[in-house]
């Protein structure tokens, strides 16, 4: 079963230096929570286009994981797309778009991912979702530090993130 997960937030900084910030692959440790002893192994730096590869390694509740993902579309300022290669997941396709609004962007994340182990691997979807929920509430903060002011937008629910299962 594919779950999907959504977030977005507008940032008050033009869409050229927020797509930027996002194409160097070693700021992802930076918006990335401590607890999760996320390093990256691929050397740098990490040319991104379509194509390359980044390796990691991380750490979930004290479980060791490598992760390996492909950059499979590289639209730069708009979007890129991410796809796991090997790591913890059954699927993880991970959207980010990025729409220029005045001097703003709205930036959106789009998760689509699997469990491995199906269909028993699903009895620990609410425990995965909550996972995911904190890190990506992580980012939000961490980029809201980072750019200044940046502001959630659009959804309802809890300020910066949302989800859905397809």
């Amino acid at each position: 079963m594919s779950h999907v997960f959504r977030t977005a937030m507008r940032i008050p900084h033009p869409v050229g230096g927020v797509f930027h910030f996002f194409a160097e692959a070693a700021n992802l440790q930076r918006i990335t929570p401590p607890a999760l002893r996320f390093h990256i192994v691929t050397p740098e730096p990490i040319h991104m286009a379509e194509g390359a590869r980044i390796d990691y390694r991380l750490m979930l509740r004290g479980i060791p994981f490598r992760w390996s993902t492909r950059i499979s579309l590289w639209d730069p300022p708009r979007c890129f797309v991410d796809d796991q290669e090997s790591g913890p997941y059954r699927q993880w396709t991970h959207t980010h778009r990025f729409t220029a609004c005045g001097g703003e962007t709205d930036m959106t994340d789009e998760v689509v991912y699997r469990l491995p182990l199906w269909p028993v691997g699903e009895l620990a979807h609410p425990l995965v979702r909550r996972e995911i929920g904190r890190i990506f509430a992580f980012r939000a903060h961490a980029i809201r530090v980072i750019f200044g002011t940046g502001e959630p937008f659009g959804f309802s629910r809890t300020p910066a993130v949302r989800d859905g299962v397809e």
